[in-house]
C-alpha cells in the first residue's frame, strides 16, 4: 500500500498571505466552524507545518482578529478619533457601515462582531466581546463628553445612545451575512441617523474651521 503524503509547508511560503486566507476563512465560518483541517487546505500546508508556523487555532484565531482589525475594521474607532463631536462621528459610522459589511471580494459582515458565534471557547468568547464592549465604551464616553460641553442636551442617556448604534450595527452585519445588499443597508442607515439627537448650536462651533 502506497504511504500517506502529508504536505508540508511550500518552500515559498508566504505567512503574511497565508494568514490573510486565514482570516478570511474564519471571517466566513466564524471560530467554532472553523476546523484546523479547513485551514490546512485553505492555506495549502500540511496541519504539523500549520501548528509550526502559527500554533493552535485558538492562537491562530487571536493573530487573525488583531489583524482582521488593523487591515480591514478599525472604522468605529477612526470616526470617533477624527470627528469632533459623537452625533458626527455616529453619522459617520452608521454611513460607512453598509460598504464596510458588503465589500466586493471579501466575506460579509464583521469578524469581530460574528466570529465567536456558536462557540463553547469562553476565551474567544471573552477577547471578541472585550473588542465590542471597548467600542461601546468609547463612543459612550464622547457623548457623554459632549453632553457635559453642552454640545448635547442634559439628560442624554449616552449608555442607551451608544447601544442604540451599536445594535444597530449588529443588526447590519445579520443582515449582510444573509445577502442584503449595501443599497438595503444605507436605507436602515438612513433611518437610524435620522433618530440620532439633534446637537446643540455650540456644537456647530466645536466643528473644525467653524
Amino acid at each position: 500500500m502506497a504511504a500517506t503524503v502529508t504536505r508540508g509547508r511550500p518552500r515559498s511560503f508566504d505567512r503574511d498571505a497565508a494568514l490573510d486566507r486565514a482570516i478570511r476563512l474564519f471571517w466566513r465560518k466564524g471560530y467554532e466552524a472553523t476546523s484546523v483541517r479547513d485551514l490546512s487546505e485553505e492555506l495549502g500546508i500540511g496541519q504539523p507545518s500549520l501548528y509550526a508556523a502559527f500554533g493552535d487555532k485558538r492562537t491562530l484565531f487571536d493573530e487573525a482578529v488583531a489583524v482582521y482589525d488593523r487591515r480591514y475594521g478599525g472604522f468605529i474607532r477612526a470616526a470617533l478619533d477624527q470627528e469632533a463631536t459623537a452625533v458626527v462621528a455616529m453619522r459617520r459610522i452608521l454611513a460607512e457601515a453598509p460598504a464596510r459589511y458588503t465589500r466586493r471580494g471579501l466575506p460579509r459582515g464583521c469578524l469581530v462582531r460574528c466570529g465567536d458565534v456558536g462557540t463553547e471557547d469562553a476565551q474567544v468568547r471573552a477577547s471578541l466581546s472585550r473588542m465590542r464592549q471597548e467600542n461601546a465604551h468609547q463612543l459612550r464616553r464622547k457623548i457623554e463628553a459632549d453632553v457635559a460641553a453642552g454640545l448635547l442636551l442634559d439628560g442624554t442617556d449616552a449608555a442607551g445612545l451608544a447601544g442604540y448604534v451599536l445594535a444597530i450595527l449588529n443588526g447590519m452585519v445579520l443582515q449582510a451575512r444573509d445577502g442584503a445588499t449595501r443599497q438595503d443597508l444605507e436605507k436602515v442607515a438612513g433611518l437610524a441617523k435620522a433618530a440620532l439627537p439633534a446637537e446643540t448650536p455650540s456644537a456647530e462651533r466645536a466643528a473644525p474651521g467653524a
